[in-house]
């Protein structure tokens, strides 16, 4: 079973493996808590599979 987005899409976002795993997590803690979701018609029914799709989709990134 493939996971979407993939992993290596994820990473041109996001270089760090530590930071990607680090934000996905954080924003499904707040996913759980609000399901605002910043993307339409998330693929995942899952909180973390949706802060994927948010990261992929570009909606959420790490300052630097």
């Amino acid at each position: 079973m493939m996971l979407e987005p993939s992993i290596d899409s994820l990473q041109t976002k996001i270089k760090s493996k530590y930071s990607l795993v680090t934000l996905s997590a954080r924003r499904a803690r707040e996913l759980s808590e609000t399901n605002a979701v910043l993307v339409d018609h998330p693929k995942s029914h899952k909180y973390v599979g949706k802060a994927l799709e948010e990261i992929a989709a570009g909606k959420l990134f790490i300052k630097k």
